[in-house]
Parts: C-alpha cells; structure tokens; sequence
C-alpha cells in the first residue's frame, strides 16, 4: 500500500530501541507506518527528499509559558545588562507611544543595578507615565512612582499580585514588587492585573498565545506544555482551539494558588470534567509552588545563601501544610508538577512525594519537579526511587542567565548542584527538557547547545563541566523524555509504525556537527499529526510558513521565518 508522505535519503533518529536508526519514515494519515531501509520503503503520493538531513521525533516543550509570550506593545529588556539602556528604551518607546496610558516592559535583569535591586528612583525622570516592569524569570516586578501611586502602594495601600518591598530606614515602598507570579495567578491577582495592567487584558494574553505558537511550529515544537494557567485563563485555549490556532498539542496545567482550598479544588475537577479533550487540546497536570527563586533569595535552601548570612529563603507553604496539600492532590488523582530551585524546597517536593505515596499507595503518577536548580547529592537518587520526573530547562544553566546574580548568591561552594542533568540521567530518572520561554529561548537548539556545553552562546565561561551531556541525550531528553513525563510514550515520542506523525526534518544533520553549529541550524518542516504546520522550504506542496513576529529586543524589526538568527527573540517559569 502507497503511503500518503515519504521522507527518504537522510538519517532518522528514531528513539525507537528495536530500530535506533532508519533511512526513511512513512505516513498515512495522522500516523506512521513505515520506518526502515530507503530501498525497502513503500511507494508514495508525495516524497521528500532528505538529502542527508537529520529527522526525529517531534520536540515536547514540556514548560513553555505560551501565556508569557512576547508583547507586542511592550519593550524589551532582554539581555540588557545598562540601567541607561533600560532608561533610553524605556523613554524612546514612551515617545513613540503617546496613547498608552501605561508603559510595560519584560525581561529585566536583577543584576541591571550593581550590587542591588533597581528600585523606582532608578527610573525617575524617564516618563511622567506609570511603568510596570517584568523581570526575565516573572518572579518579580519593579515600578516607578506614578505607578507606585497609581496602585495605591505610595499610601500603604496593598496589591493582590504581589508583595511590594518596604525600605526599612525610610518605611517607604521601593518600587520592587517580590513574589508576583505567584500571586499574580490567583483569581484576586489576576483581577486586579487585567484591572489595572494593559498588558493582562484577554485580548493581548490571547496574542501571546498565538505568538508563541506560531514561534513553537518554526523551531520543531509539536507538544507543547502551558505550565501554569488559571482557571479564569481557560477559555483563551478554548478560543485558541476554536479558532484553528493550535499548531502544536497544547496540554494545560492548571495553576493551584497557595492557601486555595477544598472548593478550588473542586472547581479544578469540575473544569476538567466539562473541558473537550481534543486531539490539539487538555487538560493535565496541576501546578504547584514549593518555594520562589533563587536570585532574588526567596528560594528555600537547605543552608544559608553565600551572601546573606543567617537567610536561607523560604517555602511557599509551611511544610507540615504543602505535604498535606500534596497527599490531598495525589489522593484525588492528579498529576502534580511542581516547581522547586532551592535545594530545601526540592528536598520538600521530594518528602510530600514519598508521604503521599505511602499515605494513599505507589501509583505511576509520574509527579514533576520542575527547574531543579540546586540540589544535593542525597536527593539525587529519589527521583528515580519515587518516580519522579525531573523538568528541566538547559538554556537556565548558561553564565548568559545565572553569572553574576545566581552564581553568587549559591556560593561556589554549592555549584556542582547546579543543573544535574548528565547526574540526574545517569541515575536512571526521567527527565524531561524545555525551554520555560521566555525564561530561556524557546528554539530547542539553544537548549540542546546548552546542555552540551554549558557556555555562554559566544562557547565562553563553561562551567560546571562534569553534567554536560552529548546530543543524543539531550535530543532524548527533549522527545522521547518529553512524551514519557505525561504518559505519552505509547502514541508519542519515538519514530515507530503505529505511532502519531508528529516529526521533525532539521536543516543539516546534527550528530555531524559541533555544538555552535548546532546553533546556525533550523527546522526545515514541523510535522504534526502527518500534516506539515511549518514547511520551510515548501516541501510539501506549501511556501514557507509567513510567520511575522515583532523582534522584542526594542528595536521594531520584524523576524520572518525562518531565520538563523537564534536571537531575534527574547528569553518564561
């Protein structure tokens, strides 16, 4: 029987250990039927030709914040490393934009004020205008004074998404604003965001989403994992969905504020219950918090941070209280992902998991611990003992992202816990790799060099050495890994007959390249579900998908796909 689409004369990367490696894929509808020697392959209604280039499985960015996404009327702050460019930026998009009534910007480093905070003084001047500032990670938000008054927060007045930072010699707000996303995603911080804030109005969080997918289809991505949405956010994927504009399978977790209670709960069954599974669209896991992050010392860690003597961070919850939240989710059934940086609040994650477990009896829930930043050498083996699967992100261990502020703020003495991803592999734990855009690129390539090197993207700075893995592991971990932490690995995840078509043709084969090579490469078609979603060179009948997306480094570029160029997008949690 003629297959419907042959993909022949390259090198295909199977996952599949029966068959490692093959010359050619088949498919028929939405699935494959074929894969094996080019001479012995079926004949085809169409054929591509590889011509050598490298074929796999379809990239599961399994912590992808589609709702972060870049704003189209925001500036960037992506990289910049000078409080005077963040001025410049920020005043030049100002002028340009006399109609808006606030000035938003993404993306802030920590580190743009040496040895401190930024703070609204550091904005004054620069607009009479109320800005509103996102750090890189969302962890954080820093304001000016007319926002500051606007808010209420100048007259003591408190805000529902956030926890605003009080000078102790003056009692005055700084103008940093901790624990916002957080906050930000309960139903009280939401209100008041899409209340107060332009940028969290439906209509601009649904473009997000779109942006963000049709950036996903262009670098590979066919499963794709919002990792904290709230309940009230639901029906901007249901739009999503309706309007055709799920490009790659969209699993949504559902986002468990601190403190929510029996009746949130029940709301979360009750929106799984009446929400459609469809074939591009669920529902997954729920989300929840064990502690912040690292770089503004909110963390929990298990010993002091280096450079804050007597602090060690905190838990979200009490742990006496997040343990029995924990039983309490695993007992109704739910896949729980949880994000943990410090190693105190991954070894809390690690201790709920094993109570719940022996509480309510082994079940494959397959619980997530998600980023992994630091942890210690005695909790390494728990993951694989519980079941555990460790969500992690490559591109959050690059000196690009964590010298300076992160680094020091560990210690060096604890930086061989940094992002144990050969150690975590080798232990025989699952692991899954992703991009946390816009935390990190969302190309998997960056990812994939990230993990190889451990460098800056300029291949300066390595560290860490020790857990650099190869390519294998590290496309592994992105497709194979991707489909097994949610119970995907029998339909998704290898190149095997019987299995979706989900599929992707690189640019150049990539095991005979170094790793900045690596980085110069692109996806050339994105095949979902046997029907190309991004076809580069018009392979299959198509053009080049017309993706246009503004380039959120404040310039007003505008990127078409594809490009090689892995920097015309910014660095989500």
């Amino acid at each position: 029987m003629a297959v419907d689409t042959l993909y022949t004369g390259g090198r295909v990367r199977t996952f599949d250990p029966e068959q490692p490696w093959a010359e050619a894929v088949g498919v028929i509808g939405d699935r494959i039927t074929y894969v094996g020697p080019a001479a012995e392959a079926p004949a085809a209604r169409q054929t591509v030709q590889l011509e050598g280039r490298l074929v796999t499985p379809g990239v599961a960015d399994t912590h992808n914040h589609l709702l972060l996404g870049y704003d189209d009327l925001a500036v960037s702050l992506d990289q910049v490393q000078s409080l005077d460019v963040v001025r410049s930026r920020i005043a030049a998009f100002a002028e340009a934009h006399p109609e808006l009534e606030w000035i938003c910007a993404e993306n802030a480093l920590y580190s743009v004020v040496e040895n401190r905070r930024p703070n609204a003084d550091d904005l004054a001047g620069v607009t009479d205008r109320p800005v509103f500032i996102t750090t890189y990670d969302q962890h954080s938000v820093w304001l000016n004074r007319p926002a500051l008054a606007r808010l209420g927060i100048l007259n003591g007045g408190d805000i529902a998404w956030g926890n605003p930072e009080i000078d102790r010699t003056t009692g005055e707000p700084t103008g940093w604003v901790f624990d916002f996303y957080t906050s930000a995603m309960t139903v009280d911080g939401l209100a008041e965001l899409q209340r107060d804030i332009p940028m969290y109005s439906p209509d601009r969080r649904y473009r997000k989403i779109v942006n963000s997918l049709e950036m996903a289809r262009r670098f590979g991505i066919t499963t794709v994992v919002e990792p904290q949405v709230p309940l009230a956010e639901l029906p901007l994927f249901a739009r999503a969905e309706r309007e055709g504009r799920l490009t790659a399978r969209t699993i949504a977790a559902i986002y468990h504020p601190v403190g929510a209670d029996g009746d949130f709960r029940a709301r979360i069954t009750e929106a799984i219950r009446e929400t459609p599974q469809h074939e591009r669209f669920r529902l997954g896991p729920v989300k929840l918090y064990a502690d912040d992050v690292i770089e503004p010392h909110t963390a929990a860690m298990l010993e002091d941070y280096a450079n804050r003597p007597g602090h060690r961070g905190h838990t979200s919850l009490a742990p006496t209280e997040f343990t029995k939240l924990f039983v309490e989710l695993d007992r109704l059934g739910y896949q729980v992902h949880t994000h943990a940086t410090g190693d105190g609040g991954i070894r809390l994650t690690l201790d709920a998991i094993e109570a719940a477990r022996r509480t309510n009896g082994a079940r494959d829930a397959r619980h997530g611990i998600v980023h992994v930043e630091c942890l210690a050498p005695q909790d390494l083996p728990r993951f694989r003992e519980l079941g555990v699967v460790a969500a992690m992100q490559p591109r959050h261990a690059s000196p690009d992202l964590v010298a300076g502020t992160w680094m020091e703020n560990v210690g060096e003495a604890r930086w061989d816990r940094a992002w144990r991803f050969r150690s975590m592999i080798e232990s025989g734990a699952r692991v899954t790799f992703s991009s946390d855009w816009q935390v990190g690129e969302m190309d998997p390539l960056v990812g994939i060099y990230s993990a190889m090197t451990r460098a800056r993207l300029d291949g300066g700075d390595a560290w860490t050495l020790d857990e650099r893995l190869d390519l294998d592991r590290a496309l592994e971990a992105y497709t194979k890994g991707g489909a097994g932490a949610f119970h995907n690995e029998n339909t998704l995840g290898l190149l095997r007959p019987g299995y979706l078509a989900d599929l992707v043709v690189w640019s150049g084969d990539l095991y005979t390249m170094e790793p900045a090579e690596i980085l110069a490469q692109h996806a050339d078609l994105t095949v979902v579900g046997g029907t190309a979603v991004h076809d580069h060179r018009g392979e299959l009948g198509g053009t080049a998908a017309a993706t246009r997306f503004q380039d959120p480094g404040g310039s007003g570029q505008q990127c078409s796909e594809p490009s090689d160029d892995h920097h015309c997008h910014s660095h989500g949690d």
